[in-house]
C-alpha cells in the first residue's frame, strides 16, 4: 500500500497547465443537456437549450455497430425509444431512423452535436465502457469527430483505459476521470481508487457529490488537480459541490 499510495503522490505533482485546462472551472456544465420539460436527456433540443442558457455541455457516448460516437447514455434503447435492441446493435444510419418516446427526432451523433456548438460552450465528453468492452473502438471514433473541433472539451470516463488512450494517442484532448464510491460503481475501496487514479493518470477529476466531501478528493484539489462534480440535483448539493469542488455537473434544482 505505501508503494501506491506513492505512485498516487506522484500524481499530486502533474499539475496540467491552467491555458490547457483552466476553463474547467469557469463553467457549470448541464448533465446530459438542459434536459427536463419536454426536453430528452443527450438530445439536439437539450443540447439546444443549454446553448440557449449559457451552459457548458455534459454529453454520453455510446458506440453504433459501424463505429461511429452517437450521444446516447443507456446500454439498450428501452427506457428512451421504446425498443429493446442493444445501442451497438444498429448502425449510424439506423440510429437515425429512431425517435423518443418524448418527441420524435433521433439520437444526435457526436459529429453533428460539435457542428452545433461550434466552440461556443465548453464540452465534457463521456464514454461510456463496462466489463469486457473494446472500449478503444469508442476512443477512436471520438478522436475521429474531435480531430478538427477547436472549442473547449475534454473527455472522461469511469473506465481508466480512456484517459490512457487519449493521452498516448490524442494528447491535444484533455483527459479526465469518472468516479464514484457506492454500490453503482467499480471504487468502493480505498485501494481501488487509488489503483484507479493511478491507472488512468486523468487530468481532471469528476467525483460523485454523493462521496463530498473526503480526505483523498481534497488532496488532489488541494494539489493542483481539478474537480468536477455530478450529478448536483439540488440547492443543497450545489452548496457541497462550490465548497468541494471547481465545476459542477448538474440538473434540475441543481442549476437554480
Amino acid at each position: 500500500m505505501r508503494s501506491l499510495l506513492s505512485k498516487i503522490d506522484d500524481l499530486r505533482v502533474r499539475r496540467s497547465d491552467p491555458a490547457r485546462i483552466g476553463w474547467l472551472a469557469q463553467w457549470t456544465y448541464a448533465h446530459r443537456g438542459l434536459h427536463g420539460a419536454g426536453q430528452v436527456e443527450n438530445s439536439r433540443g437539450a443540447f439546444a437549450a443549454a446553448l440557449a442558457a449559457g451552459l457548458g455541455i455534459e454529453c454520453d457516448i455510446q458506440r453504433s455497430a459501424d463505429g461511429e460516437a452517437m450521444v446516447f447514455h443507456d446500454w439498450d434503447f428501452t427506457r428512451l425509444i421504446g425498443r429493446p435492441e442493444k445501442t451497438e446493435s444498429l448502425t449510424a444510419a439506423e440510429w437515425k431512423k429512431l425517435s423518443y418516446l418524448e418527441g420524435e427526432e433521433p439520437p444526435i451523433a457526436l459529429a453533428d452535436l460539435l457542428e452545433m456548438v461550434a466552440g461556443r460552450v465548453p464540452l465534457l465528453i463521456e464514454i461510456k465502457s463496462r466489463r469486457g468492452y473494446d472500449v478503444a473502438q469508442s476512443c477512436v471514433a471520438v478522436a475521429h469527430c474531435l480531430r478538427s473541433y477547436a472549442g473547449p472539451h475534454a473527455v472522461m470516463s469511469f473506465d481508466p483505459r480512456v484517459s490512457r488512450w487519449f493521452a498516448a494517442h490524442s494528447p491535444q484532448t484533455v483527459q479526465g476521470l469518472v468516479m464514484r464510491e457506492d454500490d453503482k460503481g467499480y471504487t468502493q475501496k480505498a485501494w481501488q481508487r487509488h489503483l484507479t487514479l493511478w491507472a488512468a493518470r486523468p487530468e481532471f477529476l469528476a467525483y460523485h457529490i454523493e462521496a463530498l466531501p473526503n480526505p483523498m478528493v481534497a488532496g488532489l484539489r488541494e494539489a493542483g488537480l481539478p474537480i468536477a462534480t455530478w450529478t448536483v440535483n439540488s440547492p443543497q448539493l450545489a452548496d457541497r459541490a462550490r465548497d468541494h469542488a471547481d465545476a459542477l455537473i448538474a440538473e434540475g434544482a441543481g442549476l437554480a
